[in-house]
């Protein structure tokens, strides 16, 4: 995960032409931004070496651990501030002690936990099973409507009890075979927290310790001393945030930030940056209640004209690698022998002219939703799809919309009377399991779906109830069973990410970077770094 992509297929001479003749004559634009950074080095933190200076693309709204699925929060919070009784390891998918020592399935619906001793929260209190206790009863089980209660753990409530300070058990109220996973998002706190209301300044027992945050200015931290593991190498840590890609990268150039998130390929100096595979894949969400949407057959046809590999080189600037399922390698669940659809414009032809002589309106406008700022280049590959689905038959208007409006055709309730739609989504998931995807992406009433099968949702329940390989050959033959029986999704690309990395630092990202960027693991880089 921590390699290069691999190279895809070779590519045969033209086989970008379609994109690539968008190009010149000037349909699609590629354009560099100046990295100019409209800010002094004093806006990024110190420039002594004893503060790890991060700039993000936005400002959290909020610090709240029981917010950090949302990524603005996660980044900052995850595992530097606040941690869980276990991790995910993001290369290996392997579950880790960290707060837990140990845990077991006690019960067909009891987990039991060993609690690590000897650990105490930034505040001097210690650490016990009670507050692992409190801390999940909190995140999942209150009026708090915390993110990680819906995202995670859905309409689930579960009974937590401290045993003794080392010790707590997790009752769920059906077999849950990846409890501990879910519970590498709960983030724990002391038992002291607020149960009325969400906290600004978080307390928890990770490596660092919010010491302020200047709200639209900046958030700084400094290292816990009494903190249980390996101390990490910088004493402070300052987040500020620029939305402007060209600017964050400008100041990785001129030695105002030591990592910067989301840079684009467009702006980004390629000596200092690092690319990595992110757990993002894009996708056209095509709503098949809807005709011509509604015929399997124009749906194949779409998957058939898009040129991934054309738009992926001209557009995306190589960062990205054909996509066959909305779930990433790494992910419990990839199906590794799934090929991304060949580019084959003349067989996407022949389908929608199939559809169109069985009385399919193969003419009716279909419109291609996408959201601004989704990637560095979405409009142009907005505008890629639109003329590669108008070269097969098919009639595409584009809708360029901002986030909140984007939402709208996301999220259930979908609007009413818009026609047949074609959503270009970005996935991503973060938690390493099928069912986090298949839940929201694929069943027939899932918040993300738009329509789907009895006999796909029978697969996708029957694969959740299963543990270890059983588990993941189950998911795997349902994002297969998906692709040919269902096709709600016309597949882009699996998503790299491109970090800033001065070279004062060493910083190796893995898929979770976006997410949880652990501080403790970025260290002065080795002498005679270039």
């Amino acid at each position: 995960m921590k390699s290069s992509v691999p190279s895809g297929p070779h590519r045969e001479r033209g086989r970008a032409h379609t994109v690539l003749a968008l190009l010149t004559t000037g349909t699609l634009l590629l354009t560099s931004a100046c990295a100019v950074a409209n800010s002094d080095a004093g806006d990024a933190g110190s420039a002594d070496g004893r503060t790890l200076r991060v700039v993000l693309t936005q400002e959290p709204p909020t610090l709240e651990p029981c917010e950090s699925s949302l990524t603005a929060t996660g980044v900052v919070v995850r595992s530097n501030i606040t941690e869980p009784l276990v991790e995910r390891d993001p290369t290996s998918g392997k579950l880790d002690p960290l707060l837990a020592t140990g845990w077991r399935q006690t019960k067909p619906t009891t987990w039991t936990f060993d609690i690590r001793p000897g650990v105490t929260f930034q505040n001097g209190q210690p650490f016990t099973a009670k507050d692992a206790a409190f801390s999940i009863d909190r995140a999942v089980n209150s009026d708090l409507a915390c993110n990680v209660d819906g995202y995670v753990f859905g309409d689930e409530k579960l009974k937590v009890r401290a045993v003794s300070p080392t010790r707590l058990t997790v009752t769920t109220e059906k077999t849950d075979p990846i409890l501990p996973l879910r519970l590498s998002f709960v983030e724990i706190v002391p038992h002291t927290t607020s149960t009325k209301a969400k906290v600004r300044i978080p307390i928890g027992t990770g490596p660092y310790a919010v010491t302020s945050w200047q709200t639209g200015v900046s958030i700084s931290l400094a290292r816990n001393e009494d903190y249980w593991g390996k101390a990490p190498a910088y004493p402070r840590a300052r987040y500020v945030w620029r939305s402007d890609a060209s600017v964050r990268a400008a100041m990785i150039d001129k030695g105002e930030a030591d990592i910067a998130t989301a840079l684009d390929h467009t702006s980004a100096d390629k000596g200092n940056t690092v690319a990595y595979p992110n757990n993002e894949t894009t996708a056209l969400r095509l709503d098949g209640r809807e005709a011509p949407l509604d015929d399997i057959r124009v749906r194949k046809a779409i998957g058939l004209a898009v040129d991934r590999k054309g738009i992926i080189d001209a557009l995306l600037g190589g960062l990205a690698k054909p996509a066959a399922q909305l779930v990433p390698p790494g992910v419990v669940g990839h199906n590794d022998d799934l090929a991304p659809a060949p580019y084959q414009v003349a067989a996407a032809r022949a389908l929608v002219k199939q559809a169109a002589a069985d009385g399919v309106p193969v003419h009716r406008q279909i419109t291609l939703v996408a959201r601004n700022g989704m990637f560095a280049g979405i409009s142009e590959v907005a505008e890629a799809l639109q003329y590669e689905m108008a070269r097969v038959g098919l009639n595409v208007r584009i809708r360029m919309a901002d986030t909140a409006t984007h939402l709208q055709y996301q999220l259930r309730p979908l609007p009413r009377d818009v026609g047949p739609v074609a959503l270009l989504i970005m996935h991503g998931n973060q938690a390493g399991d099928a069912a986090f995807t298949t839940s929201q992406y694929l069943v027939s009433d899932g918040p993300q779906s738009t329509f789907g099968t009895k006999e796909l949702d029978r697969r996708i329940a029957a694969a959740d109830a299963l543990s270890g390989k059983a588990r993941e050959k189950a998911f795997a033959e349902v994002l297969e069973y998906q692709n040919e029986t269902v096709v709600q999704y016309a597949y882009l690309a699996h998503m790299r990410g491109l970090l800033g990395l001065s070279p004062k630092v060493r910083y190796r990202p893995d898929s979770a970077t976006g997410d949880e960027m652990r501080l403790a693991e970025v260290g002065p880089a080795k002498k005679g770094r270039h």
